[in-house]
């Protein structure tokens, strides 16, 4: 099993999401790891912000700004990196936006912008990416998903679909290219102790800006970043991250009717 370290470095990493969170905390680890940065997400302050921090050469770190709902900035933003670096050895696609409301009051479009930017967004760029990864011969795309891309959770249906999604896009993609050098990760977080939940859509899509209990006292992003590009390093093809709410993972799995019922029993949002 290859190192961390040996595995991301000098490699060309681009992280979409990486202005907070998640995103934000494996930029710094893999700028220590010694990885050549790619850094996206809509605030370029932000991201600037970002760049600063893990100190990278000015040579080895590139500020892309990227609006995961914007299809026709894919392909531009792919060949920009290729021309900075000339190739893209890992894509972790950490962008996305979670949801806060019953399925009974959440409009239409609120289940549409969840989609575009969490399912879309993402399976938009991989295609742009892909050519050149193919072209190259290998690369590896990590995409953030949830233990709630696993199970349902009250008060997240449209996340919980999104992300649902994503596996069976990239559990099929993995199908199809791992024959040709190409790999595939999909990271289930739990509780992750981030902003998300700020910028979580009530049910007509205002921002829910107020941080869960179970978000506040979940896992530091910076241990969760570790131990994903553990993982990653690994060539785990699933990794689940978190607390003891990644056990409904494998509840799901081998009892599902009792998880049915817990689910149905919470009185909040939370998963265990």
């Amino acid at each position: 099993m290859a190192l961390p370290g040996a595995a991301f470095h000098q490699k060309i990493v681009w992280i979409t999401g990486a202005s907070s969170g998640i995103g934000e905390a494996l930029a710094r680890e893999l700028a220590r790891q010694g990885a050549r940065l790619v850094l996206s997400a809509r605030r370029e302050t932000e991201l600037q912000r970002v760049a600063d921090l893990v100190a990278l050469p000015k040579t080895d770190v590139l500020v892309l700004p990227l609006d995961m709902t914007d299809e026709t900035s894919f392909s531009p933003a792919v060949d920009r990196v290729i021309a900075r670096f000339g190739r893209v050895d890992y894509v972790f696609q950490n962008a996305g936006i979670s949801q806060r409301s019953p399925a009974a009051d959440t409009t239409m479009a609120v289940y549409r912008h969840l989609m575009e930017v969490d399912f879309f967004g993402v399976v938009g760029l991989t295609k742009a990416i892909l050519p050149a990864m193919l072209k190259q011969g290998n690369g590896h795309f990590v995409v953030t998903s949830s233990v709630a891309g696993k199970i349902g959770v009250k008060q997240r249906s449209g996340y919980c679909a999104s992300k649902h999604a994503l596996h069976g896009f990239f559990d099929a993609l993995r199908a199809e290219v791992s024959a040709l050098g190409l790999r595939v990760t999909m990271v289930c977080p739990g509780y992750i102790n981030t902003p998300l939940p700020f910028s979580a859509l009530s049910a007509d899509g205002q921002p829910h800006n107020q941080m869960d209990k179970q978000q506040a006292n979940g896992m530091p992003a910076d241990d969760c970043a570790r131990r994903i590009l553990r993982a990653v390093a690994g060539n785990k093809r699933e990794f689940y991250v978190g607390g003891r709410e990644v056990l409904a993972i494998y509840l799901a799995r081998f009892w599902p009717a009792r998880l049915f019922d817990l689910m149905a029993k919470r009185k909040g949002d939370g998963v265990m």
